[in-house]
């Protein structure tokens, strides 16, 4: 009767093991199931993106090819700015070296004429003044009333632009 009671026991566990093997086993299932539609639908979303991706790409390849036409076309206006500044350089370094020619010849005559203003009445206010002044004693003017060459009045509009916009 122990042998009876015994087996019937480890029947009944056997039969309980087997009932949770089934409910785990039957869990197992349906995760994977879900799994299986899960990594699907992972699978169309790809697909799609895939599709889209490629639009991206032959749309960002057809914005660089369109920008790269566009710097191509630009290319020369660069090069003429370039060669517009190197050319204004050129003729900032000339003013430059015909300001202080011009000063070194002013410098000079003044130099070798006798102070004729000593009073500070009579000086000129500003530097503009002055340089006109110095002009007109460079080239002899004094006691006359003729025009001066439009070029020398734009170079010393130039100088004193210049100059204000050093300052500033």
């Amino acid at each position: 009767m122990l042998v009876g009671v015994s087996v019937a026991v480890i029947a009944a566990a056997f039969a309980v093991l087997v009932i949770y093997l089934i409910k785990t086993l039957l869990a197992a299932k349906a995760s994977l199931e879900k799994t299986t539609q899960t990594l699907q639908e992972i699978q169309q979303t790809i697909d799609e993106l895939g599709y889209e991706v490629k639009q991206v790409v032959r749309q960002a390849s057809d914005i660089t090819r369109d920008v790269r036409h566009k710097m191509e076309q630009i290319d020369p206006v660069m090069d003429s700015v370039k060669h517009l500044g190197e050319a204004l350089s050129e003729i900032t370094l000339a003013a430059k070296q015909a300001s202080a020619a011009v000063i070194h010849k002013i410098k000079r005559k003044s130099e070798s004429v006798p102070a004729r203003r000593q009073s500070p009445l009579l000086a000129p206010a500003n530097s503009e003044e002055r340089m006109i002044e110095s002009y007109a004693s460079t080239y002899g003017r004094k006691g006359k009333q003729k025009k001066e060459p439009g070029w020398m009045k734009w170079g010393d509009l130039a100088v004193s632009v210049w100059q204000k916009f050093r300052h500033e």
